[in-house]
């Protein structure tokens, strides 16, 4: 048995390394990117790689590699059935609705007149989205009729940019006002200095435009629960919304204690990953009104050390495990055993 590996500084593949090397797993370093990925892969059984929704060219072959290899009999991490909806929240909203999972009510249209005439009857507020973006990036709160119009224009019309800037110099001025340290003054002078010079991804990654997408506001939450499946183990966390905001992802506030996290929200994400046939999903959740746990939206990647700080995990049979946890470990090893 030979493990490929992808080596990308701060990913999952620094773990995956260790591991290898910590129980003496023969592994090769690949490129992912280079042309003859296919045959380099010839020598190895698995290929583990953890690619992300801010690498513009990771999100054009991606998912077309995976599928290609498993064709070929290879197992790969994160494989087809785990991320072919990652930072695609529209095909979220049909994968979560088809499986009757308690899911967000979520609209969707792409021609913009069946858009306007929706919007004449719905409620509000609602969220704005657009399809990809991460740490509650590109999501907007849309207060009345009037609002929600504008957006649909523009939607229709010019399109969003890929990286909301103006808002991406708020969050890094908040969280260096908490905390004056000098990695945060730098990462908002960084954020300051894109909103005049765009990135290579937005770039890259052109205009979002040509669809519609709003999200129920459910109100009264001032945190969600992330809860991460991985096989038959999951653990969680509690998020608090940022001041004077209703989104909680990036911000930041993070709780571990075990006790304040519903077990319902890890009922329904075993459930769910069993479902789709996920190896690996996080899931975020919200209240309603009645004190149901839904689904606001979902994906296979998660900032690495976010996490290290959870007390345990619970099992499939929903029992807690008080032990240091290793989701990366976790990941290699249901590799492995698919092997």
């Amino acid at each position: 048995m030979k493990l490929a590996i992808h080596k990308n500084r701060g990913s999952f593949s620094e773990r995956w390394i260790n591991y290898c090397e910590r129980e003496k797993i023969e592994y090769r370093i690949v490129n992912c990117y280079a042309s003859d990925i296919v045959e380099q892969m010839q020598e190895c059984d698995a290929l583990l790689w953890n690619w992300n929704n801010t690498d513009y060219k990771a999100m054009k072959f991606a998912r077309q590699l995976i599928y290609s290899l498993e064709i070929i009999g290879k197992k790969v991490f994160p494989d087809s059935r785990t991320c072919w909806h990652y930072d695609d929240k529209i095909g979220q909203k049909y994968l979560l609705e088809a499986i009757e999972v308690p899911f967000v009510n979520t609209y969707i249209f792409y021609d913009k007149r069946e858009a306007i005439e929706w919007v004449r009857n719905a409620t509000f507020p609602k969220v704005f989205k657009l399809s990809g973006g991460g740490g509650a990036t590109n999501v907007k709160l849309i207060k009345d009729a009037g609002q929600a119009i504008r957006y649909i224009r523009r939607a229709f019309g010019r399109g969003f940019s890929a990286i909301d800037r103006v808002s991406r110099v708020k969050d890094t001025f908040n969280f260096w006002r908490k905390d004056k340290s000098i990695k945060l003054f730098i990462q908002m002078l960084k954020a300051i200095a894109r909103t005049f010079i765009k990135a290579e991804f937005e770039n890259m990654q052109g205009y979002e435009k040509g669809y519609v997408y709003f999200q129920d506001f459910i109100p009264n939450n001032s945190f969600d629960i992330r809860v991460i499946t991985i096989g038959n183990k999951a653990f969680a966390i509690k998020r608090m919304t940022r001041d004077n905001d209703f989104r909680a992802s990036g911000s930041g506030k993070i709780i571990y204690d075990r006790n304040q996290i519903d077990v319902r929200c890890i009922e329904v994400a075993f459930n769910t990953s069993k479902r789709i046939e996920s190896q690996c999903t996080a899931y975020d959740f919200v209240f309603d009104l009645q004190g149901e746990p839904l689904i606001i939206e979902i994906s296979y990647a998660f900032l690495m050390t976010a996490y290290d700080a959870c007390e345990g995990y619970w099992d499939d049979n929903l029992k807690w495990h008080n032990k240091k946890i290793n989701p990366q470990d976790w990941m290699i090893e249901q590799v492995i055993n698919e092997l």
